[in-house]
């Protein structure tokens, strides 16, 4: 009894801590945690999807993780190939010139062109060319990078198609399409461009001009010159004489200017393919069954 007495008499004696708000709740407030990865569901997904979605979003950010060492790995894997083949740089006509480069030796396998005139033909600046075209023989484009080696500029074709995959290739190495005002968008930005006349079998006779297409040099004041083309498909030996600037005796404007100088290059350009000798010797006779 007097042991319980004294205890109660120091518990009354002893003062009472108080303990403040602000101090209950820095001692109970609870640990910091990663926030959670919050994954969208749709409204009626059920616990399992749920719970395979939650499992599912850490796997994605290992593999986020993943992906930048092995991008550095394909960089430094691809770097000698970048070197032999570097990345194009195309102009803005879609010219690329690297890709011309690389297909300079094919072309040369195919083509051994010979080029007669190149000196007529402006340095700098526009003009525009009309030769005559073979069937099936790719005449534009032999033409315009046998002329690009020989006066080291672009040289530009129309008449590539507009489909895939064969018009994609052709922009890339000099191709525009038909039309009068591509032809006047490149003219006027200085370029040398390339029309053929329509397509014939035999290959010292040239075809009809497309007045539309030589309009641009009419309304952009450019430099028309006519070339004819000599190809065999049974020989590399190719020929292409330039011819100097073709002039209408008398000024006149509108379609009859246009009409009368595709009348004016078709005869100038017949003329000169009947002045012209083979591919080989220069003599049409010996030539014939080479070109036919």
């Amino acid at each position: 009894m007097a042991a319980a007495r004294a205890t109660a008499a120091s518990a009354a004696t002893t003062p009472t801590q108080t303990v403040s708000p602000k101090t209950a709740l820095t001692k109970t407030a609870p640990a910091k945690t990663a926030p959670a990865t919050v994954v969208p569901l749709e409204p009626g997904d059920s616990v399992r999807n749920r719970r395979a979605a939650a499992a599912q979003a850490p796997a994605v950010a290992r593999t986020s993780r993943r992906s930048a060492p092995l991008g550095r790995v394909l960089r430094v894997a691809t770097r000698p190939v970048s070197a032999v083949w570097p990345q194009l740089t195309v102009d803005e006509w879609g010219r690329a010139l690297r890709l011309v480069e690389s297909l300079a030796p094919l072309a040369h396998l195919r083509w051994d062109v010979s080029v007669g005139g190149a000196h007529l033909v402006p340095k700098q600046g526009a003009a525009l060319i009309v030769i005559n075209t073979r069937r099936m023989a790719l005449t534009p484009v032999s033409t315009a990078l046998a002329l690009s080696e020989a006066l080291d500029r672009p040289v530009r074709f129309a008449g590539r198609p507009d489909t895939v995959p064969f018009g994609p290739l052709l922009r890339r190495i000099g191709g525009l399409l038909a039309r009068p005002e591509e032809i006047r968008g490149a003219l006027r930005a200085g370029e040398i461009v390339i029309v053929g006349a329509r397509a014939t079998s035999n290959p010292r006779h040239a075809g009809s001009i497309d007045h539309e297409l030589i309009a641009p040099a009419i309304r952009e004041s450019v430099p028309l010159h006519i070339a004819a083309t000599l190809s065999s498909p049974f020989d590399r030996n190719a020929r292409v004489e330039v011819a100097g600037v073709l002039r209408l005796g008398h000024k006149r404007r509108g379609p009859l200017a246009e009409v009368e100088l595709a009348e004016m290059a078709q005869r100038k350009l017949q003329d000169l393919l009947d002045e012209m000798g083979g591919t080989r010797t220069g003599l049409p006779l010996l030539n014939w069954f080479r070109e036919d």
